[in-house]
Parts: structure tokens; sequence; C-alpha cells
């Protein structure tokens, strides 16, 4: 039983392993939220971090934000807004680029050598889902998420560039919700598991009782059993019984009873079928006659 214990709980203890890495990996936030307020407006939106741009903080961030010119940011971006002066543009300055033509990557390397804090690129076509922006992380050390077409219209027609208007910070009822969901799966298949574990044991240890115990009993250990002539007389002294527990028929003078060590009855054919086929125990009582007490 101990080798068997040990494995399955080696089994387990490596599934649980497998299973809940991912679970973990997803725990991750992966969402946040683009925030666009002004003296008569404030709207939000859901956004999907790029996997290959540093991580927005808990704390969030806010800028001015600008509209890409080109709209796509793949060639270099100038800004009609930017002043003659050579100083640099403050890493508080955001700035809007629509998907396509070129990958993300260029479009936030390009954004990244403008000067730009953050990119927001939106999508160029109405989507149900957001895309998570994959590239190379290298030589990358500016912000950069992803929002739909709606929101990215949304902010290119309300977009006034002016510092503090933009902010992109954690969501935190969409981290919770999602912790939460999270957290059930994780626990039904911790629960699946232990459950198929535990009836996997039960099934060893009924297969190996099986095992031990004869499942009958040969017909010379049967026939050591008393018999006895079954008379109506007998219902008020030697027998308790007038039926037999096996057929349920009533006993007539002149038939042949076995009587088990247990002291109960029954017809010599019944009970004798019963032990060299069915099982070593007493109809009645369960007692076992194979323990020989």
């Amino acid at each position: 039983m101990k080798p068997f214990s040990f494995a399955i709980k080696a089994r387990l203890s490596s599934f649980l392993a497998i299973s809940t890495l991912p679970l973990l990996l997803l725990l991750r936030p992966s969402a946040a939220l683009v925030h666009l307020r002004g003296v008569s407006f404030s709207f939000s939106f859901l956004d999907a971090p790029a996997r290959f741009a540093v991580p927005v903080g808990d704390r969030g961030i806010c800028g001015a934000l600008h509209i890409a010119d080109p709209i796509d940011a793949c060639s270099p971006i100038g800004d009609l807004n930017r002043r003659a002066s050579a100083e640099p543009r403050p890493q508080s300055s955001f700035v809007l680029i629509e998907r396509g033509v070129c990958s993300f990557e260029e479009k936030v390397r390009n954004a990244q050598k403008s000067g730009f804090g953050a990119v927001i690129v939106y999508d160029d076509q109405e989507k149900s889902r957001l895309y998570s922006m994959i590239g190379d992380p290298a030589g990358i050390h500016i912000h950069a998420v992803f929002v739909s077409k709606m929101a990215g219209e949304t902010l290119k027609r309300f977009a006034q560039g002016e510092e503090g208007e933009c902010c992109i910070g954690s969501s935190m009822d969409e981290t919770a919700g999602t912790v939460l969901v999270i957290s059930f799966v994780s626990l039904v298949v911790i629960v699946s598991v232990l459950a198929a574990f535990l009836f996997a044991r039960n099934c060893l240890l009924l297969r190996q009782a099986a095992q031990r115990r004869p499942s009958s009993m040969n017909r010379e250990a049967v026939e050591v059993f008393p018999c006895l002539t079954f008379s109506t007389s007998f219902l008020n002294s030697k027998c308790t019984a007038e039926t037999c527990a096996i057929c349920l028929e009533d006993y007539k003078d002149g038939e042949r009873l076995r009587v088990l060590p247990c002291h109960h009855e029954f017809h010599s054919a019944c009970v004798d079928s019963w032990l060299t086929k069915w099982g070593t125990f007493c109809p009645v009582c369960k007692h076992d006659m194979s323990s020989g007490e």
C-alpha cells in the first residue's frame, strides 16, 4: 500500500505543479484602463499591455496625448504641435497610433526615438477582442498598450495634448474578477484531482480485500456443517424460523436443513449453493464461515 500511496502522491504533486503553472502566469496583470479626461468629458477604455514593452505599474502613468504623424507611425514620427526648439519631449507625452502597415514593434520603436514615454495603439478594424502585442523587448524602455477601434477614434477626437489629460493604469475591478475566476478554476482542478486520488485508493483497498478473502467455499468445507430433518414440532424448540431466508419458502416436514455455526438454518440445497457460488458469509447475519469461528 505504501508504494502505491507514494506513487499517487508523487503524480498528484507533479500534476498540480503543471496544472497551476499556467494559472500562476495568468495572475499577472493582463489588462488595464486608458482614461481620458477634460473639462467637459471623461472616458475610460480597456487596454491590453504590450508584452515587449515596459509594464505600467500599479500607480499608473499620466501625460499629454498626441496624435502620431503619420498616424500609422511606420516612419519617423513628427509632431505638428512640437515647438521648433531642440529641447526633448517630456517622458509624460503619449502618442496615439493606428494599427496596420508595419509591426507593433516598429511603431513603438519609432515613438521611442521621437521621445514619447508611452504608446497607445488602436485597432483599425472593429473586433470583439484586444490583441496582445508581441515583439523584441531589447532596447524598449517605454510603455505600450493596445485599445479598440472605438476607443482609438474617441481618443483621437478629444486629444488636446494637455499635460495629465490621459492616464494608463491598472483596472482593480477587472484584476479582482480575474483573480476570482482563476481561484475558482484552481479550486475545481484541485478538488477533482483529490477526488480521483481517493477513488483510486478506495478501489485498490477493495480489490486487495477481495483478493485476501476467498469468494466462496469448497463443497467439502460446507458439508462439515451439521444437517437436520425439519419437523413442525421443531418450531417451538430447535428452529427459530419457519422460512428459508434464501428462497423465502416455508419449511415442510421431512425437508433437509443445514445449520451454520451462527445457528441460522436454511434449506440444505439453498445454503450449499450460496456458500459454494456466491459468498462465505451467512445470508442473515453476515457471519463469515471461512473465519473458522
